[in-house]
């Protein structure tokens, strides 16, 4: 049998550029995410201040919640992605695919909608503590059940294509059910635009709890899922012969994946390709099998939306970015850049 960092190799890609063991790597996040940290801190509405003394209510009420917020929603997302390549042998898989994003924009427009014909005065610039439950709870029922619905309509996860296929069908199918919902409710429209940019400005101390309550349940959980996806990259007939279960393995990293997900969509919107990134800029510094690559992938993506929402709240302040437009564009920039150095090989 192959060694177990092997299969890893054979779909991401380039070998270990930096020559980092991966508690190097750690390391080097971990230093890289204290700096963030204190960046996050010292952000505010008007650029950077370190008098944190004079700031601290400030602090303590906005800048840390969303600070933290930013870094456990990242995390969950890389966490996703690491998970969709894995169950999909696929580097390209993003934490998206089954249909969780169509359904939390569908739940939010719902909620949107129906305050519109209720005559309420709902909308994300006033939003308060009932609306906010509301549409989190939406976004995280919404993203559930289009995962729901996509293991409905693949019979299950035993089939990973037609599991793909059934996902993109569930996604243009709740797209198109959301635009219809658009047009008897134009009004909701600002509220989904918000909803499909990403924002991290709604994130308080409620946020941080349900963030960090998810990712303690599903990093330990995927963890021990690592050897099980190792050998899924060796191939199905080779992790049946391993005597694993390969329908209730894929059922439980979809419902892993899928608790990732949806609780960081429903905190912060459909922020763009953090799940798909991260685990790359992994495997470009260290080569390591599931075990490893799911915890670094998770702090890269926590990194990644953090450095985002820092950058969002004062590349023009006191002006602010949507952070879901700048992770696109600079992950749609990696992206490009790797298939061009793929392409000249």
């Amino acid at each position: 049998m192959s060694s177990p960092a092997a299969p890893h190799r054979a779909h991401a890609a380039p070998p270990a550029a930096a020559g980092l063991s991966p508690r190097g790597l750690a390391a080097v996040l971990a230093a890289l995410g204290l700096l963030l940290l204190a960046a996050g801190l010292a952000a505010g509405s008007e650029g950077f201040s370190w008098d944190w003394a004079t700031d601290w209510p400030l602090i303590e009420a906005i800048r840390a919640p969303r600070t933290l917020g930013a870094l456990l929603a990242g995390a969950l997302l890389g966490l996703a992605g690491a998970l969709a390549q894995g169950l999909f042998r696929n580097p390209l898989a993003d934490p998206y695919l089954l249909g969780s994003a169509a359904g939390a924009g569908l739940g939010v427009v719902a909620v949107l909608a129906v305050g519109g014909v209720f005559g309420s005065t709902i909308g994300l610039a006033g939003v308060g503590w009932l609306l906010r439950l509301g549409l989190v709870g939406a976004a995280f029922v919404g993203a559930l059940g289009g995962v729901s619905l996509t293991l409905l309509l693949a019979r299950g996860a035993g089939q990973p294509l037609q599991l793909l296929l059934s996902g993109v069908v569930v996604g243009v199918l709740l797209g198109a059910v959301a635009d219809l919902v658009l047009l008897v409710s134009p009004e909701a429209l600002r509220g989904k635009q918000v909803f499909l940019l990403g924002t991290t400005s709604f994130l308080g101390w409620p946020s941080v709890a349900v963030l960090a309550a998810a990712l303690a349940v599903a990093l330990p959980l995927a963890t021990r899922f690592a050897r099980a996806l190792d050998a899924l990259v060796l191939g199905e007939a080779s992790a049946r012969s391993l005597g694993l279960d390969l329908p209730r393995v894929r059922l439980l990293l979809v419902v892993l994946m899928a608790l990732a997900t949806g609780t960081a969509v429903a905190q912060a919107g459909l922020v763009a390709f953090v799940g798909l990134v991260s685990p790359h800029l992994v495997r470009r510094c260290v080569v390591v099998t599931h075990g490893a690559l799911l915890g670094l992938s998770a702090l890269a993506g926590g990194l990644l939306l953090l450095a985002a929402d820092v950058a969002a709240r004062t590349l023009m302040a006191p002006q602010e970015l949507p952070v879901g437009v700048l992770t696109a564009v600079v992950g749609g920039l990696y992206l490009m850049l790797l298939l061009r150095r793929r392409a000249a090989k």
